[in-house]
């Protein structure tokens, strides 16, 4: 897409953006996570069909972790206990498997390191010298080690995570609550400011919030399914915006 037929996201009140696959490619490192959990959960209790890529970008992307967890098993299914977010990680509830999944993806991350995506830094850099005010809005409870690992925890000093989200009882994307719990910690109203998503969840979870402008950041998911979500344009990379 050219430039130049973009609009100038410092002229919105703020800009709230999404953090696995938007600022930082900690997608990459979820999907491996869930893939290894789930395939050794799946052999163990012979449940079929096994884990497909497909089933992390329909069950998975975007949802609070538990509620991603609950909607996988359920499409092959199998109904566990939910338990509670302190279960052990050996314990066959829907919070120890993703408790579980966390462990592999805690060890990947810190062996590994993550870097942001260099267009979405410079984004960031120029927001943030026109003082436009910035905020994340994260269904993962990791956000706040993720944006230290990648060295970007400083510039928000607004983060919406999956802790806060458990904490207040809010739904999971594709419910509009945790954006809008974003603009209410950014002191921002919605329809004057900018949501930045990357999963079909996300984007479906900031239109119904009322942003002015839903931005789809396409990794892989599909423009037109971002689109049809409720983007109001679809982008390749963040660095677009940039003249």
């Amino acid at each position: 897409m050219n430039t130049r037929t973009l609009p100038d996201l410092t002229a919105y009140d703020g800009v709230l953006f999404d953090l696995d696959g938007v600022l930082t490619p900690t997608a990459e490192v979820h999907m491996h996570a869930w893939q290894t959990m789930f395939t050794e959960l799946f052999t163990a209790w012979g449940i079929t069909p096994p884990y497909t890529e497909q089933d992390y970008f329909l069950h998975l992307d975007g949802k609070k972790r538990y509620d991603g967890v609950a909607s996988l098993l359920r499409s092959r299914d199998v109904e566990v206990p939910w338990g509670d977010p302190s279960d052990d990680p050996a314990l066959d509830t829907v919070c120890g498997i993703g408790n579980r999944k966390n462990l592999v993806f805690e060890r990947v991350l810190r062996s590994e390191g993550i870097a942001p995506y260099p267009g979405s830094l410079r984004l960031l850099e120029k927001l943030q010298a026109a003082g436009t005010p910035v905020g994340v809005v994260s269904s993962s409870k990791n956000a706040r080690e993720v944006l230290t690992v990648a060295g970007l925890i400083d510039r928000f000093p607004v983060i919406m995570d999956g802790v806060i989200a458990e904490r207040e009882h809010l739904p999971s994307k594709p419910a509009p609550d945790v954006f809008l719990a974003g603009a209410r910690m950014l002191g921002v109203e919605p329809a004057r400011s900018v949501a930045v998503e990357d999963a079909h969840s996300g984007v479906q979870s900031a239109a119904a919030a009322g942003f002015g402008l839903v931005v789809g950041v396409d990794r892989g998911v599909g423009a037109q399914v971002l689109r049809d979500a409720g983007a109001d344009l679809v982008v390749d990379d963040l660095e677009e915006f940039l003249d």
